[in-house]
């Protein structure tokens, strides 16, 4: 129970890593909460940093998520007294909480996509039959995206549909459980994007703007 207890705590800090707001104080010497949305995410460091630091970022984000699962899935392997897709799962969630509610500023963080993105890549190796809805939720990202260019737009979508495709496709409870849980961190956590959304006044994403 002891290594349980030290795998979440361990991937909460992990999570907690602010690294949009580490990226912005570097390259721009500037709070990325103050400009953009005010988010400390992926797409907020994209508008302020430009193309190449924005994609940094959110390949740290996601390898966040992927990180811990992967690692504590192989290290406690056969020494933890709970199903390891489950443990896995339980790992997996704080990492994502760690990275919306960081502790490193004040328990306020970014939206959770991109490390909810890397979780679910370390949890496909971990637990069969999950890949394939990974990628059907990664394409309603990408088609929703491709067509309307509004990142808030494409990541509740994909939030939405990843519940629906486990509830179809797969025979894992935990596996269904855990993918609605965060799909309303998720979608909670676009509360602003929903309503200028229904306004009409949520931005398209232009790669050729940033802040000077």
């Amino acid at each position: 129970m002891l290594w349980i207890i030290l795998a979440i705590i361990i991937s909460y800090l992990f999570g907690s890593i602010p690294t949009a707001y580490i990226f912005g104080r570097i390259i721009k010497g500037t709070d990325i909460r103050k400009f953009g949305s005010g988010n400390v995410g992926a797409t907020n460091a994209l508008r302020l940093l430009g193309k190449g630091w924005g994609i940094t970022v959110l390949i740290l984000d996601i390898f966040k998520g992927f990180l811990p699962v992967v690692l504590f899935g192989n290290i406690l392997t056969g020494r933890i007294v709970i199903p390891l897709d489950i443990f896995c799962l339980l790992v997996g969630v704080s990492c994502i909480c760690g990275h919306n509610w960081t502790i490193f500023l004040g328990f306020k963080g970014g939206k959770g996509v991109a490390t909810t993105l890397g979780v679910l890549l370390g949890l496909s190796v971990k637990i069969a039959g999950l890949k394939f809805i990974l990628i059907l939720t990664v394409l309603v990202w990408l088609v929703t995206f491709i067509t309307s260019r509004i990142i808030s737009l494409a990541s509740i979508l994909a939030a939405i549909s990843f519940p629906v495709f486990a509830t179809f496709l797969s025979k894992s409870f935990p596996v269904i459980f855990v993918g609605l849980l965060l799909s309303i961190f998720i979608i909670l956590r676009h509360k602003a994007n929903l309503q200028r959304l229904i306004l009409g006044k949520e931005p398209r994403l232009n790669f050729n703007k940033t802040t000077p």
